[in-house]
């Protein structure tokens, strides 16, 4: 027979994380996000317009009719405890001002590559690199391109071994969802990592 007085729930709350979704422009962040959102995506799309021309450079990518002009932004709940809140950063250069901020607070980020166009996600490799934010990086295999191999991709970006690099299918929920958990896992490495080394006086 049950006691009248039942155990009262534990309650917990959870950790809420922030994430950079990175890279040039027109690599998939905005399908990313959307992909693996529990919640409707925020998208701040607007429709590329004959200004952009000379401004914005859209080769390997001329089916594109959208742009992000301020950022992105999807949750995903990791588990009762966690909770990752996915910031999308523009692509374009004139937009990179705007990077600074949406960093501010960020626990990793994942960069975003394109092999037909490697080198529009550089900037995201360095803006990373320099403020020393845990990153990886996940190749996003676009229907009818080239498929280079991890290590290929890793010596043409010039990324430390140290950092995770893997490929991914950026409209496939299962898929970005396998990145964000090895991004959380390369930031769990490096804390521990942290937490072990001796502190210097």
């Amino acid at each position: 027979m049950a006691s009248g007085n039942s155990e009262p729930r534990r309650s917990l709350t959870a950790n809420a994380v922030k994430v950079l979704i990175a890279g040039g422009f027109g690599v998939g962040k905005t399908t990313m996000v959307g992909s693996v959102s529990e919640v409707p995506p925020l998208r701040t799309e607007e429709v590329i317009t004959a200004a952009s021309e000379g401004v914005d450079d859209l080769t390997g990518v001329e089916k594109k009719t959208t742009t992000t002009v301020a950022l992105d932004f999807g949750r995903i709940t990791i588990n009762p405890e966690l909770i990752l809140y996915l910031f999308g950063t523009p692509g374009q250069d004139r937009f990179w001002f705007m990077w600074d901020e949406l960093a501010e607070g960020a626990l990793g980020a994942v960069v975003l590559a394109d092999t037909r166009r490697l080198d529009s996600c550089f900037a995201a490799v360095d803006f990373f690199e320099r403020r020393g934010l845990p990153f990886v990086v996940a190749v996003n295999c676009f229907d009818n391109a080239y498929r280079y191999g991890t290590e290929e991709v890793r010596q043409a970006l010039d990324v430390s071994m140290d950092v995770p690099l893997l490929l991914c299918d950026a409209r496939e929920r299962d898929s970005t969802k396998q990145v964000l958990t090895v991004l959380m896992e390369h930031v769990l490495a490096l804390s521990d990592l942290a937490a072990a080394l001796p502190q210097g006086r």
